[in-house]
């Protein structure tokens, strides 16, 4: 009987205790949904601002914006006003949709400061569409391999083949868009607008030669990279190997 007894209060302060648990998570589970629709206002870039643009000059070009967002979205060092942020320029590139977090702001002699090329290497820009800049992923400090999309000179045929198996990303900006206008079989012609992004590597003398002479020559193509990342020189691809 003893033994019966002591099994019903077991199961009793085993009930008790899931349903405790059942409640605490309930009341965690509301407190979560708050903080998630809760929202906060919050200063975001509506057009690209440049790394050494004033905050006055960026909100003059209307490239500033109030935006809401969830207060467990909210970034440390988010802005809500632009009086906080007086005489304060950007130190990095910053994208349309990025909240304004004070990180990213400075002094004009903080951006300013030169670039980190490492000795021995110089700096070369190349300008690059989204796609071929790994669309946006690419941040200073980067690793990414060159690749060229370009046309043999002896037999006319388009090849894209790697040029450079792995370069430092020292900087990345934006530039104005490019219009590209393209013709149907009909004649009907379309005009896009195809955003380009100034992006500085480091490489040596003959690296930047390469660099130079191919984005002339043809289409540069960047391909992020990590510590696993296998790169290696070979023929390329061609329209005659492409399935092989």
């Amino acid at each position: 009987m003893d033994r019966r007894r002591l099994l019903i209060v077991a199961a009793a302060l085993v009930a008790a205790l899931g349903t405790a648990l059942v409640v605490v998570y309930a009341r965690g589970a509301d407190q979560r949904a708050e903080d998630r629709f809760d929202t906060v206002d919050v200063l975001v870039a509506t057009q690209p601002i440049t790394a050494g643009e004033t905050i006055e000059s960026a909100r003059a070009a209307g490239k500033i914006g109030t935006g809401s967002v969830a207060a467990a979205d909210r970034l440390d060092g988010a802005r809500t006003s632009v009086d906080e942020m007086a005489g304060q320029v950007a130190l990095v590139p910053i994208q349309p949709g990025e909240q304004l977090i004070a990180a990213k702001f400075g002094s004009s002699a903080e951006a300013a400061a030169p670039l980190p090329i490492p000795k021995g290497q110089m700096a070369v820009s190349v300008n690059l569409t989204d796609a071929a800049r790994v669309s946006g992923f690419l941040n200073p400090g980067s690793q990414v391999a060159v690749f060229l999309n370009g046309t043999d000179q002896e037999t006319g045929q388009p090849f894209t083949r790697l040029l450079l198996p792995r370069v430092t990303v020292l900087g990345v900006g934006s530039t104005a868009p490019v219009a590209t206008t393209t013709t149907d079989d009909s004649g009907a012609q379309t005009v896009e607008q195809l955003p380009r992004t100034l992006l500085t590597v480091a490489v040596d003398q003959k690296q930047a030669q390469k660099v130079l002479f191919a984005s002339s020559n043809g289409e540069l193509a960047f391909a992020l990279l990590d510590g696993d990342s296998e790169v290696a020189s070979d023929k390329g691809v061609t329209a005659q190997n492409l399935f092989r």
